[in-house]
């Protein structure tokens, strides 16, 4: 009984939260209505990854950041824009493209279109084993 206490008090809290509260499969609406709408944001809703839906109007940036350790794909589902890198180089985006951004990679998305810019960012680990 005391070895069962000890096994258990070892396992990480995270994984006893997944053992507990298995993702599951699911449809999400895209709205596109406010500047960004989360899809998926991680633990228990998924294993690792999080994504939403960015509307950005013209000259409109989402902010500079970095998503840390974790890698990065836009898909672009309407407008142009670039993605702005820290070391300043840039990409050009474009509706039915997608981007990649590796991780610890300082970066910007600006619309640079006449109209709306819509996309969809998904994050992932690269912790996964």
């Amino acid at each position: 009984m005391k070895l069962a206490t000890v096994i258990l008090l070892g396992a990480s809290l995270s994984s006893l939260v997944f053992a507990q509260q298995k993702p599951h499969a699911k449809v999400i609406k895209l709205v596109g209505d406010s500047k960004e709408q989360s899809l998926l944001s991680g633990p228990p809703g998924t294993v690792s990854m999080r994504s939403g839906l960015i509307t950005l109007q013209p000259r409109q940036t989402v902010g500079k950041h970095t998503t840390g350790h974790h890698e990065e794909m836009l898909v672009i589902l309407e407008g142009e824009g670039k993605m702005l890198f820290d070391d300043g180089t840039t990409l050009a985006l474009a509706a039915n493209h997608v981007l990649y951004c590796p991780p610890d990679t300082g970066h910007d998305v600006l619309n640079t279109g006449p109209g709306v810019l819509r996309y969809i960012y998904i994050v992932s680990s690269t912790d996964l084993k």
